[in-house]
């Protein structure tokens, strides 16, 4: 895999120098990726700069193009989601989903029609707002969904009309690489230029003087260095930064389904998901019963590399974020938490951590206030639900959250209630293209997804002919 180039005016970008990207499951360098220079960083936004005259001006073309895109990734997904599985972790079955969900968000924008808003129409005069492409787009992207959440950037973007310069993270550059190769005459040379590096890559990308926007998705404190990076310039920005998202339990709830679905939405991709369950409220009376049954799914559930057959779990995707939670954790348990499954690291090489359930914790303890991203889940007990409300809203987060109980219009009541972007009921992570994406508070900037994002990657224009 060493051998994947960057994507550059279409065209393969070899580099001289390179970094290594680590096998989470072993925790050893299993590839290298090209560490791009700022020679190389100015020839791509060059190069999308020069695609942009034209791709802006044809829009069957560029449907057409997303299509043949989406096309060309669901053809090679045999190659890209073993890529992924050995560089993110995940299991080789789910890396093909991620791959197919790529596909999918570039079907979702080639066919989406955007309504014509004609604001007058009279004897005076005939007045249109249209929504014109911003120009080039400067696109980060996370270690968790590399690909899938590349995909909620690069289509939007190109659809309206702008080209781009994407990053993955250093952590997971490879599966970005190859779908930058696959792509490579299916999209006009330089509609998207594929760079990777290090932060200080990054960093470059969002000061440089081409884009006019930058679409970033990671956390919270290099959210607001993106920020302040491109204020100087008066870049436009979609910041989609992390999550402490909760689930509330109502006591007419069933414990035993209740704590099936949520072990499954604050596990997948083993937890590291911004959008995923982090913390769990339950009343006193059902407490006993949901822990008892998320501790029999702990218990039971498969860890190990994703590429072996039958692994539900992988590992922690990187050495700094299973440090973390490792740390998170054990600070629980040095207050007073009991874990009730798991609570320690896993023997071997590779970065992998028991699903832990931890118990006896409450606000105020680190990894109830903090985003953990990883495979340990606290239960918090509750006796009155506008308490319970209160200490969920009480974050500087606030990217999604869920309620579950059986009476569902009761359980929507309170699911309105929480201070978030997204409220689910009886369910957690439902995503899909059509349905914006974005969070309050400290969760966000801007909207991803539906016709939402696509206009994030457009300003309005008053086109005015008098009569």
């Amino acid at each position: 895999m060493s051998d994947l180039t960057m994507t550059i005016g279409g065209e393969a970008a070899p580099t001289e120098a390179s970094f290594d990207v680590i096998n989470p499951a072993k925790g050893a360098a299993f590839a290298a990726a090209p560490d791009c220079t700022s020679e190389q960083l100015d020839a791509a936004f060059e190069s999308a700069s020069k695609a942009y005259r034209d791709w802006k001006l044809d829009e069957s073309a560029r449907r057409a193009a997303l299509l043949a895109a989406a096309d060309a990734l669901m053809g090679a997904a045999g190659e890209i989601a073993p890529i992924l599985t050995a560089e993110q972790g995940k299991p080789l079955g789910e890396a093909n989903i991620e791959v197919f969900g790529a596909a999918i968000w570039f079907q979702y924008y080639a066919n989406l029609e955007v309504p014509r808003e004609v604001i007058q129409d009279d004897d005076t005069a005939f007045a249109e707002v249209v929504r014109r492409p911003l120009g080039v787009v400067a696109a980060i992207t996370p270690w968790n969904f590399p690909l899938i959440l590349a995909s909620w950037k690069i289509a939007p973007a190109l659809m309206a009309g702008n080209t781009m310069v994407l990053k993955p993270s250093p952590f997971t550059p490879l599966a970005t690489l190859k779908v930058g190769e696959i792509l490579r005459g299916v999209l006009p040379d330089g509609v998207l230029n594929v760079v990777t590096g290090g932060d200080s890559l990054g960093a470059k990308m969002t000061t440089h003087p081409v884009p006019r926007k930058i679409s970033f998705t990671g956390s919270v404190e290099t959210g607001k260095k993106v920020a302040m990076s491109a204020a100087p310039d008066l870049k436009r920005v979609t910041l989609e930064l992390g999550g402490n998202d909760p689930a509330i339990v109502l006591d007419d709830a069933d414990p035993a389904d209740v704590a099936e679905k949520i072990f499954a939405q604050a596990f997948a991709n083993n937890g590291q998901v911004c959008s995923a369950i982090k913390r769990v409220y339950v009343p006193e009376s059902l407490h006993d019963d949901v822990v008892e049954a998320m501790v029999e799914r702990a218990k039971a559930i498969k860890v190990g590399d994703g590429a072996e057959e039958g692994t539900e779990l992988g590992p922690i995707n990187n050495r700094p974020q299973y440090d973390r939670v490792s740390e998170l954790v054990a600070d629980a348990l040095k207050g007073g938490a009991t874990a009730a499954a798991g609570g320690n690291p896993l023997p071997g090489d590779g970065y992998f951590f028991e699903p832990t359930i931890l118990t006896g914790v409450s606000d105020g303890t680190r990894i109830v206030d903090e985003e953990q991203f990883g495979p340990a889940l606290p239960i918090i007990s509750y006796r009155d639900v506008d308490d319970a409300l209160e200490r969920a809203n009480a974050t500087h987060f606030g990217l999604s959250g869920s309620v579950w109980g059986g009476d569902v219009d009761r359980a929507a009541e309170v699911a309105s209630r929480l201070e978030c972007g997204t409220s689910w009921v009886n369910t957690h992570l439902q995503l899909a293209p059509h349905q914006p994406f974005g969070g309050a508070k400290w969760s966000g900037i801007g909207v991803e997804n539906g016709p939402w994002g696509l206009y994030g990657f457009t300003e309005l224009k008053v086109e005015y002919r008098a009569k």
